[in-house]
């Protein structure tokens, strides 16, 4: 079985971070480790408090997972303090792992904030130059290219810009755009782009940990990165079609919408 490790803050709510992380990886094939950045405090209306982790403490998770079962792929999400990030940093350099993908979470779904100002330059500087992809939003595309992305134009020029500054692959997400949920991978002067239904469904906590996760745990099985990408989109669009409706807010998606035996079956499932 291919291993992920996941690097990101944890989701008291289940739905996003190394939540989301877990359930999405299991559900893709492959065994999922996590070394924990941040406790929240949250649900689906908002989060209310953030716990980074100690630097000292998140070199130590990151050297048990590497001594024991090196990953075949590393996914980063929520990383809020910029220590955290070298310390992240110098251990990947230290450790080398193929299929690194960057999930550059700046705010979330609720909009509160969830990274400080003076980390994104260090995140920028020291944690994209060892990325294979990154997956920003429009939103966070916006911030790491310095303008705004208002049509598909500006996307391309922002994802080549984004990836030949950092000499990696940049998937912008479109979900953030009025009229599609349609992704542009930048890659090599090369533009794929992967169109998306834009489903009917309020409850999208955790889209983008669960889309870099579903690529990450693709790319650790060894598909290309092309059909890491194709196989993600359509196993989020089926989380959220699936119509899981939790909370008072912005709830969940379905991570495991496919997954379908004899040991999540209810009651009334066994008796039929």
């Amino acid at each position: 079985m291919k291993t992920v490790l996941t690097i990101a803050g944890s989701d008291s709510g289940g739905g996003a971070g190394i939540q989301a992380d877990i359930k999405t990886m299991l559900a893709n094939g492959v065994f999922a480790m996590s070394a924990v950045t941040a406790l929240t405090a949250q649900n689906t209306t908002g989060v209310e408090a953030i716990m980074n982790a100690n630097p000292e403490f998140m070199k130590k998770q990151l050297d048990c997972v590497f001594a024991d079962i090196f990953p075949d792929a590393v996914k980063i999400g929520m990383v809020s303090e910029k220590n955290l990030i070298r310390v992240i940093a110098e251990k990947l350099r230290e450790y080398g792992p193929e299929n690194i993908v960057v999930d550059p979470v700046m705010v979330a779904t609720s909009g509160a904030r969830l990274i400080e100002e003076d980390a994104v330059e260090i995140l920028k500087k020291e944690m994209f130059p060892l990325a294979s992809l990154i997956t920003p939003n429009i939103p966070e595309a916006e911030v790491l290219a310095g303008f705004g992305i208002f049509s598909e134009e500006e996307m391309k020029r922002a994802g080549m810009e984004i990836a030949d500054r950092y000499d990696c692959a940049v998937l912008i997400k479109g979900g953030h755009s009025v009229s599609d949920a349609n992704d542009l991978l930048c890659r090599n002067g090369e533009f794929v782009r992967f169109r998306g239904e834009r489903i009917d469904n309020p409850n999208t906590h955790g889209t983008g940990c669960t889309l870099s996760s579903a690529i990450a745990s693709n790319l650790a099985k060894g598909f290309d990165i092309d059909t890491a990408v194709e196989r993600s989109k359509k196993y989020i669009s089926g989380a959220l079609a699936a119509g899981l409706d939790l909370g008072k807010g912005c709830g969940p998606l379905d991570h495991g919408f496919a997954i379908d035996n004899e040991y999540t079956q209810t009651p009334d499932d066994s008796r039929r």
